[in-house]
């Protein structure tokens, strides 16, 4: 390890790299393509909105674009556009930006979601949000707000004070219209209540008998319009206070690094290795905190263990709380990170920080084995998730499932490696993929990835304590004001704690994004549910919620 970094890697490919992607793109796709743009992270490709899904059939199977990360949506004061934004599992640096444009006065373009099932629950947003409608959708309506609402929120002439009539309807059994098999079915409604469903969930779930045979996500309930708010905050000083309110269960140092990495590469702004080295210790601390809650709260789900693994998890959170609070002076929403670096310097004296964050990591190895003993060698957890809430990956790469939920699908896929940023790339630590594809493989999964964080973390620490105090810069130089150019756009991801955190910016050439759109990874994990609960018992159910660790702030937003 050298305190020294090393020359700066390429972000993304060079112009000749991109150029022949370009060329490769342009000859798979043929007549559907109608023009080439370039986004800061990868070309963009504009296609017919007819030729969505043969498009993306192409890029998928014979060019190896099979993970639909995100779809944007956004209207100009000339067209609609759908942003499709496309990469490969085995290799994230490998992207390309899909653009569909449709006239307003007709907003209608083909549906990917018979290409990539994760469109399904991305094109309802844009169409809830947006107005952009869907040919070929299994299930185009409202997603966030109810089925009754006026107008699309985000459309350009959406009329803030309209007055809104909410009614009220009875929820009807989904399977009773087409008699599905003939059985005798139940309609039963599970949350949304906080904690048992682990936020504010509403599942509508058809059983027959105690087999479950159709489950329904209801999510919205908290949306609290977080990319509105952006889009109404300065790029250098007012969103970076927002991430960390996307995930309340510890990870918002990871988001806060995901808006960081986007406005950087969005403004060309350079991080300088000291701080780069800060960014990778504290979010490595945030993904421990994020992980304990997991498999405190996954205790409690599974074996009502409150009294010892719970509250275990929650004492040893605490020494990791107390670390994070020393650092930045906040418990939760931590407003660490600022462009181009960091607010300040570890804590004074420096000695003591290095000392408690020691302490913790020495103390960590046999907590854990603790927890091994209480959890994944106890009988009645292994015969409530071993062989349940089943999810083999290649139907998690269809719903660009991502982070815990996808290694523990046996899916080697990992941005702090495979798109390498901070200090990752010098530091020794290694993926935790489990390929049982179950929810006793997602629990491993966390459980060895806060191992593997301890690891960074003390690296960090060994670099932190030798870096020379001279050399010791916190922040680049960056303008007060920032001004990207006018229709830049970007797309950037990190490895949060849930998975991959996405965040799209189009610049107007002011100091607000013109767009601002976030892909939170639980959007995409809690969409593949019914994949892993249908034909699964009631039990299997919560097992199922319970491991997919999903945070309704980053599925709401």
């Amino acid at each position: 390890m050298s305190l020294e970094r090393p020359p700066a890697r390429r972000e993304r490919d060079d112009d000749g790299d991109r150029q022949a992607s370009i060329d490769a793109l342009r000859r798979a796709l043929g007549d559907a393509v109608l023009t080439v743009d370039d986004h800061v992270h990868a070309p963009a490709i504009e296609i017919r909105p007819d030729e969505v899904q043969s498009s993306l059939t192409t890029l998928r199977d014979e060019l190896g674009y099979d993970h639909l990360s995100c779809v944007t949506a956004q209207e100009y004061e000339d067209r609609y556009e759908s942003i499709y934004h496309l990469k490969s599992y085995d290799d994230p640096t490998r992207e390309v930006s899909v653009v569909v444009p449709t006239a307003r006065s007709d907003p209608v373009s083909q549906s990917a979601a018979p290409v990539f099932r994760t469109a399904d629950w991305h094109e309802r947003e844009a169409y809830d949000l947006v107005g952009i409608q869907y040919e070929d959708h299994p299930n185009l309506r409202r997603i966030l707000l109810p089925e009754t609402w006026q107008g699309h929120p985000l459309g350009l002439d959406y009329e803030q004070n309209r007055p809104q009539i909410v009614r009220y309807d009875e929820n009807a059994n989904p399977l009773h219209e087409d008699g599905r098999d003939g059985r005798d079915t139940m309609l039963l409604n599970i949350g949304p209540h906080h904690p048992a469903t682990h936020g504010v969930l509403h599942l509508q779930v058809a059983l027959d008998g105690e087999q479950v045979v159709d489950v329904e996500p209801d999510i919205g309930y908290i949306h609290r319009c977080e990319e509105q708010m952006c889009q109404q905050g300065t790029y250098r000083h007012q969103i970076m206070p927002y991430p960390d309110r996307w995930d309340w269960g510890g990870g918002g140092l990871l988001n806060e690094w995901a808006y960081a990495r986007t406005a950087e590469a969005l403004a060309d702004i350079d991080v300088p290795a000291y701080a780069q080295v800060l960014r990778t210790m504290a979010a490595e601390l945030s993904r421990i905190l994020s992980h304990m809650l997991a498999l405190a709260a996954y205790a409690l789900d599974i074996t009502g263990d409150f009294t010892a693994t719970f509250m275990y998890a929650m004492r040893d959170r605490e020494l990791v709380q107390n670390i994070l609070e020393d650092l930045t002076g906040q418990r939760l929403m931590f407003n660490y990170f600022r462009l181009g670096g960091v607010v300040w310097d570890l804590p004074e004296p420096r000695a003591a920080f290095f000392e408690k964050a020691r302490e913790f990591l020495d103390g960590l190895p046999e907590r854990l084995e603790e927890y091994h003993d209480l959890l994944t060698a106890n009988e009645i957890l292994q015969i409530r998730t071993v062989d349940t809430g089943v999810l083999p990956p290649e139907v998690a790469k269809q719903y660009g499932v991502t982070g815990p939920v996808a290694r523990g699908s046996g899916i080697d896929y990992d941005l702090r490696r495979d798109d390498p940023y901070g200090y990752y790339d010098e530091l020794d630590w290694d993926v935790v993929v489990e390929d049982g594809c179950d929810n006793f493989s997602r629990l491993l999964v966390r459980m060895r990835e806060v191992e593997e964080s301890a690891k960074i973390i003390d690296q960090c620490l060994d670099l932190l304590e030798d870096w020379p105090e001279s050399e010791r810069t916190l922040q680049s130089n960056v303008p007060r004001t920032l001004k990207p150019d006018e229709d830049t756009e970007v797309y950037r991801a990190v490895e949060a704690a849930k998975g991959e955190l996405g965040i799209y910016i189009r610049a107007d050439g002011t100091d607000k994004p013109a767009r601002f759109k976030i892909r939170g990874p639980s959007f995409s994990n809690l969409q593949a549910l019914p994949e892993m609960a249908e034909g699964e018992h009631i039990p299997d159910l919560i097992a199922a919620i319970g491991s997919l660790d999903a945070i309704m702030g980053e599925v709401d937003r």
